[in-house]
């Protein structure tokens, strides 16, 4: 069994919460938006980092991390990358891909807003952790954990806290 902890959209931003929360599982993983590269430098001194690029993100993070970051997590095809939209309205630059080779869970940031969705036609898990920094519009920072055991996703755990720290 994996233990996972994903957030996105840190905006540079980390705190005692989200590091307290990354000592509790096996990977950290980030959907993008992660402002300054000291964010994933303090993640990965904690836990094994697996993280996209965003939208805001320099070009050291996209020279450090990729746009998508498919893999297999145990026997779970995953998917993150930062813009990728919500079933029913996938980014026109994932939707041929989506169609043709669906992850069993899809993964993506940009929103701010927490999603967790089944989606039937695709027949994939799709999560999207909100916002765990404090810049943008959403009212309280957002994480999800869950653990992947085999090829069952379970678990599933959304971690609230204030917009201020």
């Amino acid at each position: 069994m994996t233990r996972i902890l994903l957030l996105s959209d840190t905006h540079s931003y980390i705190d005692d919460n989200i590091i307290a929360y990354a000592k509790t599982v096996d990977e950290v993983w980030h959907a993008g938006d992660i402002g300054n590269l000291a964010v994933t430098d303090a993640l990965a001194k904690i836990k094994p980092l697996r993280a996209v690029y965003g939208n805001i993100d320099d070009h050291l993070a996209r020279l450090t991390f990729p746009l998508n970051n498919r893999f297999m997590c145990e026997g779970v095809d995953v998917w993150i990358t930062h813009i990728g939209g919500y079933p029913g309205k996938y980014s026109p630059a994932i939707k041929e891909e989506m169609a043709n080779n669906p992850p069993k869970l899809f993964i993506c940031g940009h929103s701010h807003i927490l999603k967790v969705i089944f989606d039937k036609k695709n027949n994939l898990l799709h999560l999207n952790p909100g916002a765990a920094g404090i810049s943008g519009f959403h009212q309280v920072r957002t994480m999800l954990r869950f653990n992947i055991d085999g090829e069952n996703i379970k678990d599933l755990e959304i971690i609230e806290y204030p917009k201020k720290a």
